[in-house]
């Protein structure tokens, strides 16, 4: 022992160099990650992630440096030792101008010079042909990189191309927060060999549930979306949400990978809460049947029959008691007659933690020892 050094200072040392190591079997890796858009979810994803950091490496074997940042504004930007968020922050935040990074100017060029592991895609919705998202995920899994999106596009229009790229490209193609933030429905379905799913039915839309629920309480439509504005859970343009596309993207994309028949949007029948009134909304909460947006889909023969519409609901039903910013979704399968999963007024961070997530599944063949595979859905 030490001269002058306390046995008991000597046995918490030890314990702290013991307690930092990884799990036996697991390899430490330094994962080189990539922004692709740095707004609300990926901004959160990177808080979320040093908040995490310490346990990733304890209990999964990963380290990770961020080495690509790319918006709008700032342009693209990598480097491969590593950026300052902070400094990519306070950037975004600013009030000053500035001029964005041009080079390296593509996508494939970016992934390149940051020398991308991981891109995280969080661009925004493009419902006619879920472009540039499924450019940029495709320009990852060529580039040799697992490929993260927070974005339904690209699952609706090229889902089967991008799982197949990524199947051949031994990468991983995961896309947990696109529809209810962070929940993990695909994996959930993924642990479940053999289920086939029949149907489902749901509230997927919590922008339209809001101002509905503002609606029940005596203001016009145009006012209940405003409040969800100034509250922050409606975009500025509110269209596809209240339209309904938002909700018939999610309905698409759960048919796409879990019943695993290819949907156009267009073949879903789609009507939105624009037409409903003030009258009626109160009318069908005073009477027990709210109204709320409703995606459904079933299989029929070969096919799926799907629609989102305004229904009224039994208020003491499951769906009738989903309120605010709340998700709710039930899943008829071959096997269990029902399985039902509720979300109860969700934030920013459980759309970023279903990314963070699939960061973790992504390199789980690595971190265990075997070798890197190719991808199913997840």
């Amino acid at each position: 022992m030490p001269s002058g050094v306390p046995l008991i200072d000597i046995v918490r040392r030890a314990v702290r160099r013991w307690t930092s190591l990884p799990r036996k079997g697991f390899t430490i890796r330094t994962y080189n990650l990539c922004f692709l858009g740095f707004g609300n979810v990926n901004r959160t994803l990177a808080q979320l992630l040093r908040d995490r950091k310490q346990e990733l490496c304890d209990s999964h074997g990963i380290s990770f440096r961020i080495t690509g940042v790319a918006t709008r504004r700032l342009g693209w930007i990598a480097d491969p030792n590593g950026l300052d968020l902070a400094h990519v922050g306070r950037t975004l935040l600013s009030d000053k101008s500035q001029e964005p990074n041009r080079d390296p100017l593509t996508v494939r060029n970016w992934l390149q010079a940051a020398q991308a592991d991981i891109l995280f895609e969080a661009t925004s919705l493009n419902v006619n042909n879920g472009q540039p998202a499924a450019d940029h995920i495709r320009a990852a899994l060529n580039h040799g990189a697992h490929a993260i999106t927070a974005n339904k596009g690209p699952i609706v229009h090229a889902y089967r191309e991008l799982r197949d790229l990524a199947a051949a490209k031994g990468k991983r193609f995961l896309f947990e927060s696109t529809v209810m933030d962070g929940v993990p429905i695909f994996s959930f379905f993924h642990q479940m060999p053999t289920i086939h799913l029949q149907g489902f039915h749901g509230i997927l839309n919590s922008t339209t549930n809001v101002i509905l629920s503002e609606m029940e309480n005596g203001l016009s439509f145009d006012a209940a979306l405003k409040k969800a504005q100034q509250l922050g859970i409606a975009e500025t343009d509110a269209t596809h949400d209240i339209d309904g596309w938002d909700a018939a993207v999610k309905t698409a994309a759960l048919i796409t990978v879990l019943m695993d028949v290819p949907v156009k949007l267009e073949d879903i029948a789609r009507e939105g809460i624009r037409e409903l009134t003030t009258n009626a909304v109160r009318n069908g909460r005073r009477d027990g049947w709210p109204f709320k947006l409703v995606c459904r889909a079933q299989r029929v023969g070969n096919g799926v029959k799907a629609s989102v519409a305004p229904e009224k609901v039994l208020s003491s039903s499951p769906m009738g008691r989903v309120s605010g910013t709340s998700s709710y979704i039930y899943f008829e399968t071959d096997l269990f007659p029902g399985l039902a999963i509720t979300e109860e007024n969700p934030g920013l961070y459980a759309t970023a933690y279903g990314m963070l997530a699939d960061f973790v599944r992504a390199t789980e063949p690595y971190s265990k020892g075997t070798s890197e595979g190719g991808s199913r859905f997840l």
